[in-house]
């Protein structure tokens, strides 16, 4: 828990620290805190079947093309049962706090965007990845999410990919069968963007 506490207090004194860069770069803002939601659906749907939550992110716009920044928020995997042969997998939700470096390409002041966010995904939830089944969850993995979009000056609406990278010790073996552990998801997302400051 505290370095989930430490990761949201790195986050907001970095924010609020480069307060006094606010201005706006070609038609954007120099600075921006920004908030939406985002889900998608399982890939493969191995032991979840989707996930939905919230974004929280601070962009410093470099130039007026390229933004940099910080990236987290809250991820709910939503647990779905799995067969593996005969048998009944119960597997377990689990949630991704991400703790990321956030890079953005703006074309143009409004249009076609891309990015990625890479980091570190915290896990949260249950001990066990399954019911009944004594295989651990991880704590967390390398975090990945590349999208593409649409922008404005107040809204980012996009694609995207998100995985936690865990190894294979997080699988499920029963009889010739296996449960490979993933968190991954493809889905879309809409973010608010607030500028701090203005020209």
């Amino acid at each position: 828990m505290k370095k989930y506490l430490l990761s949201g207090a790195v986050l907001i004194a970095f924010c609020f620290s480069t307060n006094h860069l606010s201005a706006q770069t070609g038609g954007l803002y120099k600075n921006t805190l920004k908030v939406g939601v985002s889900g998608g659906i399982a890939v493969p749907s191995n032991n979840a079947g989707g996930s939905l939550g919230l974004d929280l992110g601070y962009q410093y716009l470099a130039t007026k093309n390229f933004g940099i920044g910080v990236a987290s928020g809250y991820q709910h995997y939503f647990a779905k049962e799995n067969k593996l042969g005969t048998t009944t997998i119960d597997n377990n939700s689990v949630g991704v706090i991400p703790v990321a470096a956030l890079f953005r390409y703006y074309p143009k002041a409004a249009g076609i965007y891309v990015g990625a966010d890479l980091g570190y995904g915290f896990l949260t939830g249950e001990e066990r990845v399954a019911k009944g089944i004594a295989v651990n969850r991880p704590d967390g993995g390398f975090y990945l999410r590349p999208q593409v979009g649409y922008h404005n000056r107040n809204w980012n609406f996009f694609a995207h990919y998100s995985k936690v990278f865990t190894g294979s010790e997080y699988n499920i073996h029963v009889s010739n069968n296996t449960q490979k552990y993933n968190i991954g998801t493809i889905g879309v997302g809409v973010q608010y963007n607030i500028g701090l400051g203005y020209k």
